[in-house]
Formats: structure tokens, sequence, C-alpha cells
């Protein structure tokens, strides 16, 4: 696995920086520290200028820290906008296909509904077809009946 370097300024410490002092320049006194007036008791004055030097560091560690954590709200917000965005634009397609697919649907269901008009009417016309074909065998049969009874009534010869 790969560790990759962080982005943004770096903790570099140019010649001469050095946070850990080496002690007392030549025209300060021991034990005192120019930058510090008032040493922590018990603690000598290179003590006190690691302990500044830390705090600096510390201090500028969160302030990157703080720094990502911008960049990364920042992103966040562009990242809500993007879905945002992309949320309208789908929106706007979904509606523009169903919009579509119904004017489809209203085509089919106005040919099948043609389709179906016309079989009906067809439909229609056998049927009064065979209601008139029903009603002349009707006849048909009243008259075989007639002819049956005439031919059974009459005295044989």
């Amino acid at each position: 696995m790969s560790r990759e370097e962080p982005e943004g300024p770096e903790l570099e410490v140019a010649a001469g920086d050095n946070p850990f002092p080496e002690g007392p320049g030549p025209d300060e006194p021991p034990g005192k520290d120019p930058d510090w007036p008032d040493s922590e008791p018990g603690l000598g004055p290179r003590a006190s200028v690691f302990f500044a030097s830390l705090e600096a560091g510390v201090g500028r560690l969160q302030q990157r820290a703080q720094d990502l954590c911008n960049r990364v709200n920042d992103n966040r917000k562009e990242d809500q906008m993007l879905l945002s965005s992309l949320r309208e634009t789908l929106l706007l397609k979904v509606s523009e296909l169903a919009e579509q697919l119904e004017e489809r649907l209203f085509h089919n269901y106005g040919y099948h509904n043609e389709l179906i008009q016309e079989r009906l009417r067809a439909l229609t016309e056998v049927m009064e077809s065979m209601e008139e074909i029903q009603a002349e065998l009707r006849n048909i049969c009243r008259t075989v009946e007639e002819v049956y009874r005439d031919l059974c009534l009459q005295p044989e010869a």
C-alpha cells in the first residue's frame, strides 16, 4: 500500500529556524528567555523555548487541519450542488420520457379502440344476420309443421 503525501504547505524547518535552539545566545544571561519573560518555574530556558516551539507547531497543525476541514466542506457543497443538478436533470428527462410513453400509449389505445369498434360493428352485423336467419328458420319450421299436419290429417285414399 503506497502512502500519499498530504497536499498543502509542508512543515519544513529551514536552516536557522530550528525549533529546538541550542541554548541562550552569548548576549543573554543563562536561565532567562527573552521571548518568554515568565519562564515556567523549575524549567530552564531551553524547556521554555521547546514548549514555545511545540505550541507553534501545534498551532500550525491545527491551522492545517482547519484548512483541510474547510476544503472538505467546500467539496461537499460542490458535490451537493452537482447532485441537485443531476437530480433536476434526471427529473426533467424522466418527465419527458413519461410524456412520450403516454403519447405512444394514447396512440396505441386509439388504434386498438378503432379495431375494437370495427369488430363490434362486424359482430353487430353478424348478429342481425343471425336474427334474420333465425326468423326465416322459424318460418320454415312452421311451414314444415303445417305441411306435416296437412299430410297427417288427410284421409287416406
